[in-house]
């Protein structure tokens, strides 16, 4: 299956994101891909973090729900739209919410980001409590390919990616792709990227698609990029540094069952 990391630099404006977000799924469709991921904040990087709240969405409705499943019916194409902010029952709060949709434009999956970022080294301070309610339940999904195989896709977004005991919650209920649509800090990225994410990869011995933002943004934010897709070996088998993107890689599940058959650990494990 031919899948699409889709790189962006969101700014502050959310219709002139999602046209660019347009036009890097149409260029992903055109390249052939069946799945395409967008980033974490795909549709909006505001100037401060209270800017989510303006956009808002009620879950099922909404300018960033309908582009999402528009999109996906018009260009025949499974899309998962990294994060959107949706309504919480708590105050002054969104769900960070990334969504799955398939070719007929029906949402088949809604998965709100577990855990929440919180970084202070002096220089740059992140608290994502501050406007974000947590979720609480690991999600999947499943996709039927043209290659015969159904998919078996573990959701997950960003700060997640620093807790493993998520993913191998995804592979126990079968996941054999993982995705990681992120945002993640240039200064974090720079020092664990592309380590958590062939971590993930190789202790689960699945394939990892994670779609990133990654350059210097209108509200001045850096993010650090490498949008890539990682093999169950842990091997890339794509990568994009920084800016605007379209990452593809061609993904099979015979290198899934390969290496669980060659290095059984998944079966080995004796703590749950």
């Amino acid at each position: 299956m031919k899948v699409a990391a889709i790189q962006m630099v969101s700014g502050v404006e959310r219709d002139a994101n999602l046209e660019r977000a347009g036009a890097l799924l149409a260029q992903a469709a055109a390249q052939g891909a069946e799945l395409a991921v967008l980033p974490e904040h795909f549709c909006v990087m505001g100037w401060r973090d209270t800017d989510k709240l303006a956009l808002a969405e009620t879950d099922g409705d909404g300018v960033v729900q309908s582009f999402l499943a528009d999109t996906a019916r018009a260009l025949g194409l499974w899309i998962v739209g990294g994060t959107l902010p949706l309504r919480s029952p708590q105050d002054a709060h969104v769900y960070n919410s990334s969504m799955a949709y398939s070719p007929t434009g029906q949402r088949v999956a809604r998965y709100d980001k577990i855990h929440l970022f919180r970084f202070d080294n002096g220089g740059e301070q992140f608290d994502e409590r501050r406007v974000i309610t947590p979720g609480a339940q690991p999600v999947l999904f499943d996709l039927p390919s043209r290659d015969g195989h159904r998919w078996r896709i573990g959701m997950s977004v960003c700060y997640d990616l620093r807790f493993p005991e998520l993913y191998r919650a995804l592979v126990r209920e079968g996941a054999d792709l993982l995705l990681v649509p992120s945002a993640f800090t240039h200064t974090t990225g720079a020092a664990h990227w592309e380590l958590l994410l062939r971590a993930r990869a190789i202790e689960n011995l699945a394939w990892v698609m994670a779609p990133a933002q990654g350059g210097r943004h209108e509200n001045g934010r850096r993010t650090w990029g490498q949008s890539l897709v990682a093999s169950p070996w842990g091997t890339l088998a794509a990568q994009q540094a920084e800016g605007e993107g379209v990452v593809l890689a061609e993904i099979d599940v015979e290198q899934v069952e390969q290496a669980r058959s060659r290095l059984p650990a998944l079966s080995h494990r004796v703590m749950s």
